[in-house]
């Protein structure tokens, strides 16, 4: 329009406006007094260079210009409407999207066989990866290249989002049946220690060390599953979540509670704030918790 800038609001009162053929009528459907809805009319003349509407009798007639650009100005009105508004219908059915998922060894056996059922069963056109923990930043959440992160820590960035989707207990986890009952029993026990940094020692050598104690630690692995079959192979023991250690079906293996108190660890589900209102991604967030809690607890 002759080079001006033309704001939406105004394009939506011009669709109206020929819409209605009546400055009143388009005041009400907007929500404006009349004499605003002049006032904006008028503009238009200003900005188009046209009258727009003429009167005629008692009623409004557009000019061939108006006539011209009506269907045009529709479209372009819906699509910039569109464009602004976020939708509020989903479909998960229709949706051919890939996700990327990042966790950690336990959270991902305990969980991506029941996840990826209940995608595949309401939304067959999604694809999910799921990567290992990094050891990255809070951004490959603000770049996107990761879609979510399932971790045993809440974030503290303010333009990041999480919940607490599952939690659990450690528990020890032996190739005999004998359960330790103090923490010198406990301690007498060679034990396998997950790390994936080859660590050999971890908060428990801390609470032993409070009570003058120390176990022998023999192995360090990156994986709780690698350390199972390490405990079901000989005689050792490590601490592993609860529920994983149960479904773990490793023969010889039995579960026993710990000696001592530790906190209830979580899994916490963090995303970006730009994708908290998009709808795909708040299914995915659903599903995730879903999945979570049935496999986990």
């Amino acid at each position: 329009m002759r080079g001006m800038h033309v704001d939406l609001n105004l394009l939506t009162a011009l669709d109206v406006l020929l819409a209605e053929r009546s400055v009143g009528a388009a005041a009400d459907r907007m929500h404006l007094s009349q004499p605003a809805m002049s006032r904006t009319l008028a503009r238009l003349r200003r900005v188009t260079g046209d009258p727009i509407l003429v009167r005629s009798g008692r009623s409004m007639l557009p000019t061939p210009y108006a006539e011209q650009i009506r269907d045009e100005l529709r479209t372009l009105v819906e699509q910039a409407h569109a464009i602004l508004t976020p939708p509020t219908d989903f479909d998960a059915a229709t949706v051919q999207r890939t996700f990327t998922v990042q966790c950690n060894d336990v959270l991902a056996n305990a969980m991506a066989a029941d996840l990826l059922t209940r995608i595949r069963r309401d939304a067959p056109g999604v694809r999910i990866r799921i990567l290992g923990e990094s050891g990255g930043t809070s951004d490959e959440l603000r770049e996107g290249r990761i879609d979510a992160r399932l971790t045993a820590d809440e974030p503290d960035e303010p333009d990041l989002r999480a919940r607490v989707v599952a939690t659990d207990h450690l528990a020890l986890i032996r190739s005999d049946t004998g359960t330790p009952a103090t923490l010198a029993e406990f301690a007498a026990i060679d034990h396998v220690v997950v790390s994936r940094r080859g660590r050999l020692r971890d908060p428990i050598d801390d609470i032993l060390e409070k009570h003058q104690l120390s176990r022998r630690v023999v192995l360090s692995v990156p994986t709780i599953d690698v350390a199972l079959r390490a405990v079901a192979a000989g005689d050792l023991a490590t601490v592993a979540p609860a529920s994983f250690a149960r479904r773990a079906a490793h023969p010889g293996l039995s579960v026993h509670p710990l000696p001592f108190p530790l906190p209830l660890i979580r899994a916490v589900l963090s995303w970006h704030a730009r994708v908290d209102t998009d709808p795909a991604h708040h299914w995915l967030r659903e599903m995730i918790a879903t999945s979570a809690t049935a496999s986990i607890g």
